[in-house]
């Protein structure tokens, strides 16, 4: 009975911090539909919409260096409950902007306050589990983590099509607000307050500096970021690619997102099922066989056949797969040598890939959105940057000292 509450209580965990971890991305997908009708009622080019996307990741990345740290000394139950809060608040400002100025400000308003979630989850997991069990949560909530990209564009499209682009940032309001009371009500205070750190500005200096200058870290930041930029070129891409090259209406955005969350969830469940019996560093390598056939695939097929469904969408649920088999232990990787500021180290670990995603949305998907062909390319060349970059991490890794 004990065993059957204890997995009830983790599986609620796990729901929970799956949620908050997919806010952020929730926030990216759910208005990609809209791109057109936003362009047009606030008289915006799609380059100036496209910059809405671009404003909310750059300041999700700037912000996430300091939720964790703040998380580390005021405990994660209660910054978690001031940042939803406040991305409730400036979801409403969205709602109701007026210009597109408006809309970049409100929007990197949302993107400073939504990054909590996925730093101090990730910090939580590693409060509570070590080992194959932290493995395994992190898997879970990747699972779960996974539905928010897949729903959140068909939820966009439909609240688009019925009601308009403002309908889209009312239903964040009225979600987040029911997160917020999700929380208040489920989600445990896990940093005790003998554990927590000090804001002082010598401290914390000290403490960035060690972590963002240690290679370890950094290779292992910049495998997962280009791992998931192989796959994220397609969402942030996701207008033009469905809708331009394969004639995909506005409520058809599943046609990419469906396949992508049950790659998502397909590895994630896998990588669980290996935990404690496979080595991290052998389910790393099993993950880029995956990824890298798919970007493989991709190729031939681009060079192949004219852009149509479904063999387009057919590469990126492969590639979902073996990113999401090697993201759970990559990331405890990044993690483990910083047991006593966690939080900073997730704060971290989130900056490198939110920059790197904004980055992305400024330059690199917009030079590569052109076509499905250089798409495909783009999807290889991170790949292999991102399979370098854990290949030199697992080199540093392990060299005694």
């Amino acid at each position: 009975m004990a065993d059957a509450a204890a997995r009830r209580e983790t599986r609620c965990i796990a729901i929970l911090l799956a949620s908050l971890s997919a806010l952020g991305p929730f926030s990216i997908d759910t208005y990609l539909p809209s791109f057109h009708e936003i362009g047009e009622k606030l008289s915006a080019t799609p380059l100036e919409v496209q910059q809405t996307l671009s404003i909310y990741l750059f300041s999700f990345a700037l912000m996430t260096l300091w939720h964790g740290a703040i998380s580390d000394r005021f405990g994660r139950r209660n910054v978690i409950l001031v940042a939803l809060g406040l991305f409730a608040a400036a979801s409403a400002g969205c709602t109701l902007a007026t210009r597109i100025e408006h809309l970049w400000f409100w929007r990197a308003m949302q993107g400073m306050t939504a990054g909590a979630g996925i730093v101090i989850s990730r910090a939580i997991v590693r409060d509570l589990f070590d080992g194959a069990a932290a493995q395994r949560l992190m898997s879970q909530m990747t699972m779960m983590f996974a539905l928010a990209p897949a729903i959140a564009p068909v939820i966009g499209g439909w609240l688009q099509t019925l009601f308009g682009w403002r309908s889209v940032f009312a239903f964040l309001v009225v979600s987040t607000a029911a997160l917020w009371l999700a929380c208040w009500k489920l989600l445990p205070e896990t940093l005790p307050p003998e554990k927590r750190q000090s804001l002082r500005p010598a401290y914390l200096g000290k403490t960035y500096w060690a972590v963002m200058t240690s290679p370890p870290f950094l290779f292992v930041c910049a495998a997962m970021s280009l791992n998931f930029g192989g796959f994220f070129l397609y969402v942030l891409s996701a207008p033009v690619f469905l809708m331009t090259h394969l004639g995909v209406p506005e409520t058809g955005f599943l046609w990419l997102f469906g396949p992508a969350m049950c790659g998502l969830m397909g590895g994630s469940w896998l990588s669980g099922q290996l935990a404690g019996k496979v080595s991290p560093s052998r389910t790393i390598l099993f993950g880029y066989i995956v990824m890298g056939s798919a970007a493989c695939f991709n190729l031939i097929l681009n060079l192949t056949l004219p852009p149509g469904l479904p063999w387009s969408i057919m590469p990126v649920f492969v590639y979902t797969t073996g990113m999401s088999l090697a993201m759970p232990s990559l990331t405890l990787f990044a993690l483990d040598p910083y047991p006593a500021q966690r939080g900073l180290a997730a704060s971290c670990q989130t900056f490198f890939q939110s920059g790197f995603n904004g980055i992305a949305a400024a330059l690199i998907v917009p030079a590569l959105w052109g076509s499905t062909l250089t798409m495909a390319f783009g999807m290889a060349g991170l790949l292999l940057a991102g399979g370098v970059a854990a290949l030199l991490h697992q080199r540093l890794r392990l060299i005694p000292g």
